[in-house]
């Protein structure tokens, strides 16, 4: 081969190889190894941590960031301010942090930390601590990052902390030095004001040594239960009482972005192995606002597990834990805590939501203070289909919907006739009330994903939705990611629908304003675009005689249409976006025609439903 062959074989390749590396973003990557000495009398505790971290980036880094979000619970910090100065602040913070004593703030505090061997400077700001390196770390190589830490556990004030309202403890999320992410878009050290998370993939070797009488309920595999006792021995051991006042737990985690753990000396520990392997545990204080119906979730917990695999992806773990402890509901990787004080219905709907998040967040690890409609809104959608099948099965009370999303729609319609509504393409730490940021997030995240399956039919949603989870697991897929699934299995073309739904506050709105003769002696139907944002619209008509019909008119833009949903079903000529008004051509004489209604199903968010129908 000449020269000039080879080098445009070898430039091919290399341009091969970049097309997969953009099809297939590299991700940062880290091993924690942690040893935690608590003192449950002080609710202080020293660590030390090593943390092997991997650059993937093709990037050099001079610099690395951690979380210390403990020190957001300190008179004056940003969640403090944050809390105090909002118009609608969390009813669970509100001014509480500026009221904490010394003995009851957290913090974290970095004694020391070097790189593979050799001492760093570092500062401390606020809840982010700013690493400068001894030595950069290049493209596709490693580096040892050792750190001595001591934390003091605030009280309860949102997610963590000790002595919950309800006795918990300790309630241990967000308690350890954290790495912050570095993604294609570079750091992500955000400071902790009370909203979301992003993490890097990470395994977790992490031993705490605790007082003898406290459970520990954790993210991971517990390695020593024949040691510890506490409801984790395998059956007809035998656990001896150790001499020593306190028990060292052991627990690892692999293929996790976050490590959980709560410890009370009150914890009950039940545990269901499901038919697939997976072990179910739940912990929680007994007593009369708890026993009866914590017993009674493990069932309920395992026909959830067994619909939530079937249609929105494989668990990608053998153990799930839920906990009793925290401020209401928090997902993370492996468990959830959660206030156990509940009827039965809540505490049901908690656990289903929270679990949810394993798919949106702990497996699908999307960056939620970027998009955390991608999380809140996704599990939102995901837990009504799951609350909808209990109910089918009778094992929660309550009636069976066609939609039952209709809560959803209802939360963003109502936000959305005010000016309050902010788009959903806000940092989630910048909206500017708290309800722009919860009902845009949890409902109109959850209406994103219902409307496409009305967008696209049902049988490519049902299909996009599992290759979604399939394609992106363990990764971090932002939302052109998620919309290029939809694409891709619907051969639509969808830029539109996010780019209107997530990155602006128009709204939906058609109407049926006319029925009338046409010229041909068949009826014309006269539609009109009232809103902003175009929508392609199924029209039903109600004949005469009983008969409907479905007439699909897709949007110009999408340079196709939806896959049929019913047996008498057709497609009308496209609408373009730019034109407010649209006759449809009926092949019947008005006389024929009773009614003639646009999307009955009530999946496209049309903030006037009024409008939608018209009888002859």
């Amino acid at each position: 081969m000449t020269k000039t062959g080879l080098l445009f074989f070898a430039g091919l390749f290399l341009g091969i190889q970049t097309l997969s590396a953009q099809a297939d973003r590299w991700q940062q990557r880290a091993a924690y190894e942690m040893e935690i000495d608590f003192d449950v009398e002080k609710h202080q505790f020293t660590g030390k941590q090593q943390l092997t971290y991997f650059n993937n980036s093709p990037d050099t880094l001079d610099r690395v960031f951690y979380h210390l979000f403990f020190n957001a619970f300190q008179p004056g910090s940003m969640m403090d301010v944050r809390s105090r100065t909002i118009s609608d602040p969390d009813r669970r913070v509100r001014d509480r942090i500026s009221k904490l004593s010394e003995s009851e703030i957290g913090y974290l505090r970095v004694q020391k930390l070097k790189q593979d061997g050799a001492m760093t400077d570092f500062e401390v700001v606020g809840t982010i601590l700013e690493v400068s390196l001894a030595t950069p770390l290049l493209p596709n190589s490693k580096t040892v990052l050792e750190m001595d830490f001591t934390g003091q556990v605030p009280i309860q004030v949102r997610r963590s902390g000790r002595d919950n309202a309800e006795g918990i403890d300790y309630s241990m999320a967000q308690w350890y030095p954290k790495l912050s992410e570095y993604d294609y878009q570079g750091w992500h050290a955000n400071p902790y004001i009370g909203r979301e998370f992003y993490g890097v993939w990470a395994d977790f070797d992490v031993k705490i040594a605790i007082d003898k009488n406290y459970t520990i309920a954790a993210t991971g595999y517990l390695q020593n239960p024949n040691k510890i006792g506490h409801g984790y021995e395998a059956a007809g051991t035998s656990v001896k009482t150790p001499k020593k006042d306190k028990l060292e737990w052991h627990f690892k985690a692999n293929d996790v972005h976050d490590f959980l753990w709560a410890a009370d000396p009150d914890y009950e520990h039940l545990v269901l192995e499901r038919a697939d392997g997976n072990a179910l545990h739940f912990f929680f204080q007994p007593g009369e606002k708890t026993t009866d119906n914590w017993s009674r979730l493990p069932k309920v917990m395992d026909e959830a597990f067994a619909y939530i695999n079937q249609h929105f992806g494989q668990y990608e773990y053998d153990k799930y834990s839920f906990i009793q402890g925290g401020d209401g509901g928090m997902e993370y990787p492996m468990a959830t805590l959660i206030t156990g004080e509940r009827s039965f219905g809540s505490l049901v709907g908690v656990s289903v939501h929270e679990l949810m998040h394993s798919w949106y967040q702990m497996m699908l690890g999307t960056n939620e203070s970027l998009y955390a409609w991608m999380d809140e809104g996704f599990t939102s959608y995901a837990s009504s289909r799951v609350m909808n099948h209990l109910r089918q099965k009778g094992l929660i009370p309550g009636n069976v919907a066609d939609n039952p999303h209709l809560g959803s729609y209802a939360g963003y319609i109502n936000l959305a006739r005010t000016p309050m509504e902010e788009p959903l393409s806000t940092h989630s730490d910048h909206f500017m009330t708290n309800r722009a940021y919860g009902t845009g997030s949890y409902s109109k995240g959850a209406v994103f994903l219902n409307q496409m399956e009305y967008i696209i039919g049902k049988e490519h949603f049902d299909i996009a939705l599992l290759k979604y989870f399939n394609t992106w697991k363990l990764k971090h897929p932002n939302v052109n990611d998620c919309i290029r699934i939809f694409e891709k299995t619907s051969g639509l073309e969808l830029d539109w629908y996010k780019e209107y739904w997530v990155n602006t506050t128009h709204t939906i709105d058609y109407a049926v304003s006319k029925i009338a003769d046409g010229a041909d002696g068949k009826a014309v139907v006269s539609l009109e675009k009232r809103g902003m944002m175009p929508m392609p619209i199924d029209v039903v008509v109600t004949y005469t005689d009983g008969r409907k019909e479905t007439i699909n008119i897709p949007l110009q833009i999408m340079r196709g249409h939806k896959s049929p949903e019913s047996k008498n079903f057709r497609t009308a000529p496209d609408w373009p976006w730019t034109n407010f008004s649209y006759n449809l051509m009926l092949d019947v004489a008005l006389d024929q025609i009773e009614k003639v209604e646009i999307d009955p199903s009530r999946r496209m968010a049309d903030i006037d439903n009024e409008n939608n129908s018209l009888e002859r």
